[in-house]
């Protein structure tokens, strides 16, 4: 007689290996979470007002118009029973195949067993219809203001993509297929990076995009060479080495923005804005703001403003001895560029002779995609949270900008490197973009409250530094150029704010793609186009209408608008001078330094 156990299949030694080290892990795991600080709960979602508001206008709603919520209601009940009676058919008639299946396109069910098989099948049509329905009961609740309503519609968004049945190991036929193929290897690395991820944050779950080993800056990324010609408490002034033999008269400094590192303009040589920039010919300085700590909760957008912007501008001057300049501000540096050259006229400096603006908002009348975060709830959590802590956390800023696109850089990733055990790929642009700054707890609030909630810059004047400072103030020169597809800072809003400057030389540029692609994008690639149009009365949609599209990059374009208001050739100008002598090579200590104690 043999035994029960005897006659049970041996396990293959590979599966029984790695059932043991998922054993190990999961103990690894459990460790992490535990260290998990606990996180302010005005930071984990809206305020529970937003859903009562909701509920109370639907069961209005239901009480004055059942006949139409009771239709949607059968609809979605229909289609989820008929598709049930199909499946059902098809069993019935002995076939292992699912009904016809007329969804739309989604590339997270690009697998064919989505459509061929028919659990997979059925469990995405019945997905499907959920989420379609789920959508529709949204859009059909009318007591809501169009504030509250676009809120409900982004976080019901993010609850459908999380029930996504790709994002669970059971209704994933690719983690399903590779698991079995590598006999749940692939799901040991996929718990060892998700076991990394949370251990090396602390327990929180941040979601790591890039093989981070790949790059090293000052190595691999920001290697253009320079030096560091000055330092405060604020940043670390780069100028850069010469490229030829003759440059631009009129220097030009650029503000990078502090939410996240200088060398998004410097990343690889092929794509490096920086090093395209001295090839031109001109004598460029780059700004690198310090990454701040607790000890910097005081600083506001005044010290970025005079120890910042007015700073590093002086000391431009004082190494070229150049009396007027040309200033680029990326994103945030832009609106605060905006801000100090309002300033500048107000004190009648006329230091600048041109600005260029780089996705830059400075009129937030309508906070597009940010709206379902920039609502007292969210920002009172904020200002509680910076306010206690010093700095508002690079972490929470991360976090927020990624689930504005969730699905491409929360949920997808999530299943690759946790489910499928894939190795994060070696993305210079995606190294950058995890690579944050802390803000300090004012400058944050300032930002936050006076310009994004109150617009106090476009509409009554920003009361700063003595001075009531107003958009309609900014009259250089000025280039701006914005992204067709950012979600950050879209370009009609960006559009809308520069039409009421008061300058008489104004050019606009709207290039392809999104936030980062569109100004990293390199004459060489010859990959996003752009367009321009001459007349900035027009509103944004006639001006698009209208607008001439050119094929390649912007930069040439930008250049020769730059050469005409930067002046007669001169001899090549090495790094500093006898006043400002070379503190460290570029890319500089603050880029790398730990925030700040």
């Amino acid at each position: 007689m043999t035994t029960d156990e005897e006659n049970a299949p041996e396990t293959a030694p590979a599966l029984q290996d790695n059932i043991r080290k998922i054993e190990e892990l999961s103990q690894r795991l459990i460790a992490a979470l535990s260290r998990r600080a606990p996180a302010h709960p005005g930071l984990q979602g809206p305020n529970q007002e937003l859903y009562t508001n909701a509920a109370t206008a639907y069961w209005s709603e239901w009480m004055h118009n059942p006949a139409k919520l009771l239709e949607h209601q059968i609809t979605y009940w229909s289609k989820s029973l008929v598709h049930f009676i199909e499946a059902q058919q098809q069993f019935a008639r002995g076939q292992l195949a699912p009904p016809e299946d007329t969804t739309p396109d989604d590339p997270r069910f690009s697998n064919p067993l989505w459509k061929t098989h028919p659990y997979f099948n059925f469990i995405k049509q019945q997905y499907l219809i959920y989420a379609e329905a789920m959508r529709e009961a949204v859009e059909k609740i009318e007591d809501l203001d169009e504030t509250e309503k676009r809120r409900l519609r982004y976080f019901s968004d993010q609850i459908v993509d999380m029930l996504s049945p790709t994002n669970y190991l059971g209704t994933n036929p690719d983690a399903l297929e590779k698991a079995l193929e590598t006999e749940g290897e692939s799901l040991v690395k996929g718990l060892e990076n998700l076991v990394s991820d949370l251990e090396a944050n602390e327990g929180e779950l941040v979601v790591r995009l890039v093989d981070e080993d790949a790059f090293e800056v000052g190595g691999n990324l920001a290697t253009t060479p320079g030096k560091v010609v000055y330092r405060n408490h604020m940043f670390e002034l780069i100028q850069y080495a010469p490229a030829t033999e003759k440059v631009r008269e009129t220097p030009l400094v650029v503000f990078p923005p502090w939410i996240n590192k200088f060398y998004i303009l410097d990343l690889k040589a092929q794509n490096s804005f920086v090093k395209w920039v001295t090839e031109q010919g001109y004598t460029l300085f780059m700004v690198s703001w310090i990454n701040p700590g607790p000890s910097y909760a005081d600083v506001g957008m005044e010290d970025y403003i005079e120890d910042g912007f007015l700073a590093a501008m002086r000391e431009v001057k004082a190494i070229t001895g150049q009396e007027r300049l040309n200033v680029v501000g990326y994103c945030i540096a832009g609106t605060t560029l905006a801000l100090t050259l309002s300033l500048m006229k107000k004190r009648g400096d006329k230091s600048v002779r041109s600005a260029t603006f780089l996705t830059a908002l400075t009129d937030f009348s309508d906070q597009g995609e940010f709206t379902p975060f920039l609502q007292d709830d969210f920002v009172d959590a904020i200002e509680e949270e910076a306010t206690q802590k010093g700095v508002l956390s690079s972490k929470i800023m991360g976090r927020t900008f990624s689930f504005l696109r969730s699905r491409d850089l929360v949920f997808g990733p999530a299943v690759r490197y946790y489910m499928m055990g894939e190795t994060p790929p070696a993305f210079d642009l995606l190294y950058w973009n995890g690579d944050g700054a802390n803000l300090p707890a004012k400058m944050a609030i300032q930002y936050l409250r006076r310009l994004c909630q109150a617009n106090d810059f476009a509409e009554d004047g920003y009361e700063l530094m003595g001075e009531t400072l107003r958009l309609r103030d900014v009259d250089v020169p000025f280039c701006a150029v914005s992204c067709e597809s950012d979600h950050i800072a879209q370009w009609k809003d960006c559009y809308r704010g520069f039409q009421q400057t008061s300058s008489r030389s104004r050019t606009f540029i709207l290039s392809q793609s999104g936030h980062i692609a569109g100004i990293v994008n390199p004459p060489s690639k010859k990959k996003y186009g752009h367009y321009t149009h001459d007349d900035l009365r027009l509103d944004h949609e006639n001006w698009r209408a209208e607008a001439e599209f050119h094929e390649g990059s912007w930069w040439p374009r930008w250049n020769s608008w730059l050469a005409r208001r930067s002046g007669k050739w001169v001899p090549a100008r090495e790094p500093g001078d006898s006043q400002h002598p070379p503190l460290a090579e570029a890319p500089g200590t603050y880029v790398v330094a730990p925030p700040t104690d």
